[in-house]
């Protein structure tokens, strides 16, 4: 595989698509940080020529050849030896650098407050990601060296490539190539059927590998923007196939990709949901408990659930596992948490609703501006100025599979991110029931992800201080976000961090990773052994899926992954 696709797959699968504050931000946001940074200007024009006067003086430099100005030696964009060697390149990687460290500097002197700064800061990283010289033929040595070892054809090439996105994908740069992946051939291949369907979901109950399973089931709740087969990819980096071969009864939600009629369906809809699932997985199985594991909306989903389960005194929830979920936002997380407002919000809800739903796509497509370096101008340059296909890279694949977002659910997000309805005991009513994490008391292994930039680990962190449980587990994954769950033995550089010394974890995720050790490796050893010692006892593997209530039906990955919509 080319250097160019590595880098694509390594930066892009760090930043795949997941449910955040972005579903809060309306235009409107974005128009009134970019009158932030008028009113400061405003405010004090000394500053402001102070910093334009510095910045001419950078540029006679380059102009007259003294400047020192150099790209970052881990700046990706400038690693053609041109950017050193060839003066024309060499003066164009130094203007932007100047116009680049003018604005930081600018910045760095508004008097702004945390809020304020990071909305500065998220913009202006917007502005100058996209002034960037290497976004142009004329400006990028690299992509003028293929045109010409091609003889054209690499411009021929991109051309058609950007027709195809303007045709096929909406406007939207391309960031995998879809040929090569076939569900239920070589991505979503474990032996499974679906045993419940739903207007809302499928439940597949997956087949066991061994002789022998543990009697208590485990049923995984997925996000409701993504497709399901993220747990099951392909068979190295399949979190269902480690489950089922250490002895694990493995069920899978499969949501339903929601229509504009179906924009109705909130929290309460998906929570009923999931606990009709856990019920058919009891009877199935005919264990008393359920244990649950969700990821990033789906972990939300899952603690709703838990502290509905808590309310109704049902004691069918057993070991709950959280990954990179965030249950106590805070707006500076992440710098496009800052642009939500209470305005946007409402704008948000509004046009939401009278669209019935949120287009995968324009989810897609926000997203993508939250990282435009890796989830547009990388692919740019890739697919229009060099002529190249996007890789083929199975977490990509899933990516792009994305599932709009009903109205109703969104604006329940944005109640939960509103009120902190988690981090209150019994404040905020949802559900048909006061939200009250302290009354589950559940085991909790809870994953994080070093560089997560979507749910960050401290963010992850703060959910080992909302429950009412006394055996709480954190480990941190080294990559971010999905790829920090899809890190499977198999995986030479895995490693994760885990608490040196048993016991109470600290109040603070700063406190606790002064007490870890690095392990190397990956978690899904370490999260078996956990989950298999709250499984009970072993028993015979059944002979066959569902039961008579149950029946299986299609084979894994089940219709509503396939569904158009």
């Amino acid at each position: 595989m080319a250097r160019t696709e590595v880098k694509l797959e390594n930066e892009a699968a760090q930043s795949t698509n997941a449910l955040g504050p972005l579903i809060g931000v309306a235009r409107e946001d974005f128009v009134s940080a970019v009158a932030l940074l008028l009113r400061e200007t405003a405010s004090d024009p000394s500053r402001f020529i102070r910093h334009s006067t510095a910045m001419a003086q950078d540029m006679v430099k380059i102009l007259t050849g003294k400047s020192e100005l150099a790209p970052d030696p881990k700046d990706k964009r400038f690693m053609d030896p041109a950017w050193a060697y060839n003066p024309f390149f060499r003066a164009g990687a130094q203007y932007y650098l100047a116009v680049q460290k003018g604005m930081r500097g600018w910045l760095d002197e508004l008097e702004l407050d945390e809020l304020e700064r990071n909305r500065a800061n998220f913009i202006a990283n917007i502005i100058l990601d996209g002034l960037a010289p290497t976004n142009t033929l004329i400006g990028n040595p690299t992509a003028q060296k293929r045109v010409i070892d091609s003889g054209g054809l690499s411009l021929i090439k991109g051309l058609q490539n950007a027709y195809s996105d303007l045709v096929h994908n909406k406007g939207m740069v391309s960031q995998v190539d879809k040929r090569p992946f076939k569900l239920g051939e070589n991505v979503a291949t474990s032996k499974g059927s679906v045993v419940l369907r739903t207007e809302m979901m499928e439940l597949i109950h997956y087949a066991p590998s061994t002789d022998e399973v543990y009697e208590i089931p485990q049923l995984t709740i997925p996000p409701q923007i993504n497709k399901m087969y993220i747990n099951d990819l392909s068979p190295d980096k399949s979190v269902v196939k480690w489950q089922v071969d250490n002895g694990i009864q493995t069920f899978v939600i499969s949501w339903r990709n929601p229509t504009k009629e179906q924009g109705k369906w909130g929290m309460a809809d998906y929570v009923y949901s999931c606990a009709e699932a856990m019920e058919a997985v009891a009877a199935i199985t005919g264990a008393k408990k359920v244990n649950v594991s969700a990821g990033c909306s789906g972990g939300q989903t899952a603690a709703m659930l838990a502290s509905k389960l808590a309310a109704d005194k049902s004691d069918l929830l057993g070991a709950l596992t959280l990954m990179v979920c965030v249950l106590h936002p805070m707006a500076t997380d992440i710098e496009a948490g800052s642009l939500v407002s209470e305005n946007g919000m409402k704008l948000a809800r509004q046009r939401a609703s009278k669209a019935g739903v949120i287009k995968a796509d324009d989810l897609a497509r926000g997203f993508a501006w939250l990282r435009p370096n890796d989830l547009i101008w990388n692919y740019v340059i890739n697919n229009y100025l060099l002529g190249s296909d996007p890789p083929a890279f199975d977490v990509l694949f899933w990516n792009a599979d994305a599932t709009n977002l009903s109205a109703s659910l969104m604006g329940d997000f944005l109640t939960v991110y509103e009120t902190l309805a988690f981090t209150k005991h019994g404040e905020v009513e949802m559900v048909d029931h006061k939200v009250d994490l302290s009354k589950v008391t559940s085991d909790l292994f809870i994953l994080g992800g070093v560089t997560d930039h979507i749910t960050p680990w401290k963010a992850t962190y703060r959910s080992t201080q909302l429950f009412g449980s006394k055996d709480v587990t954190y480990v941190l994954s080294q990559s971010g976000h999905m790829q920090a769950i899809l890190n499977p033995p198999t995986n030479p550089k895995a490693k994760y961090f885990v608490q040196a010394k048993k016991g109470k974890l600290p109040a603070t995720a700063d406190e606790w990773l002064q007490g870890t050790q690095e392990v190397k490796g990956s978690w899904w050893p370490l999260w078996i052994e956990w989950l298999q010692s709250r499984s009970g006892k072993k028993k015979p593997a059944p002979t066959a899926l569902g039961n008579g209530t149950y029946q299986p039906m299609d084979a894994a990955p089940g219709l509503y992954v396939v569904e158009e919509v």
